[in-house]
């Protein structure tokens, strides 16, 4: 037996080699413990304080820790064993590769908890949308340039000559910038959406041929849900390039409505319309009081009145015309009032 763990293979005897994966197993074991622990033990010490910043830190540190164990294990297990220079060199750089990421995770998964646990109730407590919206965008950022700070420290422990990388990496941005102008624009009309706010999530606007609820603003581009129910994702910089009508912010509708009443009809009887008319909305709570009505020309076949009124904000507009429209018949019917036939009804 002796003889059999003195045998060598790659410059190592089968006894130090079964010594290191005793180390690897033995280190995934304390890992695996450690991460038992953190689960049954630990947050349930954490759960018993007032403060809620300890339960955070342990539920986001326990992956980072085992797994920096287990980075760890396979380091001291490789530590151990004859390598040449070459070999050893190719895993110490892998190694502190492993950790600068594993540090990383634990430094973004920290902050991303506690931007969730503190930063983002505040932000939906204000009264304004630009934090809500920019908070996704400053997360994502705050990711992005730990992760590439990460890439940047691993490759120039690895032997990398970052700073010509970098340079490269410039000449080559540029000819991907030219490339990309279109992203760029898109990104500039996201801030400029941010900035201005012309409109907000849950607005109605039209822009182009389209007409729709606004339900997403992104950086690069503005979703709309439009009359149809289709969804229409629009590029940002269409709004730095056309006008935006904000059907939402109109403080009410405007309606132009003409009825067209029998010729026979009496100038008393026309009195009688209009009064209807100037009357009709004072009891809706769907349109101002303000209104007007008149006897508005003589056409060929029918005495033609105009009614104008408004409906406040809000308010599905196609059932309070269809409301007032019922109302008009009915007390036009009951005040004896006749339509012109062939019946004409025109909406502006």
């Amino acid at each position: 037996m002796r003889d059999f763990f003195e045998k060598t293979y790659y410059d190592n005897t089968i006894g130090e080699w079964t010594l290191a994966l005793l180390i690897v197993v033995g280190a995934l074991i304390i890992a695996k413990i450690l991460y038992w622990l953190t689960g049954h033990l630990f947050k349930r010490l954490t759960l018993r304080t007032k403060s809620q910043f300890d339960d955070i830190l342990v539920d986001m540190l326990e992956e980072p820790i085992v797994a920096a164990i287990g980075i760890g294990g396979f380091w001291y297990a490789l530590s151990i064993l004859n390598k040449s220079e070459d070999v050893s060199t190719f895993f110490h750089n892998v190694f502190y590769a492993a950790i600068v990421f594993d540090v990383s995770w634990l430094i973004i998964r920290v902050i991303d908890a506690l931007i969730i646990k503190y930063i983002k109730p505040f932000v939906e407590k204000t009264e304004g949308d630009l934090d809500d919206q920019l908070l996704p965008i400053f997360r994502k950022s705050m990711k992005t340039v730990i992760w590439t700070v990460a890439v940047i420290v691993g490759l120039n422990n690895a032997g990398y000559d970052v700073g010509a990388l970098l340079a490269g990496l410039g000449l080559g941005g540029l000819a991907m910038a030219m490339a990309a102008k279109d992203s760029v624009s898109n990104l500039f009309g996201g801030l400029t959406v941010f900035m201005d706010k012309p409109f907000r999530i849950g607005d109605r606007i039209k822009i182009g041929d389209f007409d729709g609820k606004v339900v997403e603003i992104g950086m690069r581009s503005t979703r709309l849900r439009t009359q149809d129910g289709r969804l229409v994702t629009i590029p940002n910089k269409e709004f730095t390039e056309s006008s935006i009508e904000n059907i939402s912010s109109e403080p009410s509708r405007k309606i132009f409505f003409k009825l067209a009443l029998s010729p026979d009809t009496t100038a008393e009887n026309i009195e009688k319309a209009l009064s209807i008319l100037r009357n009709l909305n004072a009891n809706s709570k769907h349109t101002t009081d303000e209104c007007e009505a008149f006897l508005e020309t003589f056409g060929e076949f029918s005495l033609n009145l105009l009614y104008i009124y408004y409906i406040v904000p809000n308010n599905n507009i196609y059932k309070v015309q269809s409301e007032i429209n019922l109302e008009i018949l009915r007390q036009f019917r009951a005040a004896g009032l006749e339509f012109a036939q062939p019946l004409q009804i025109v909406k502006l």
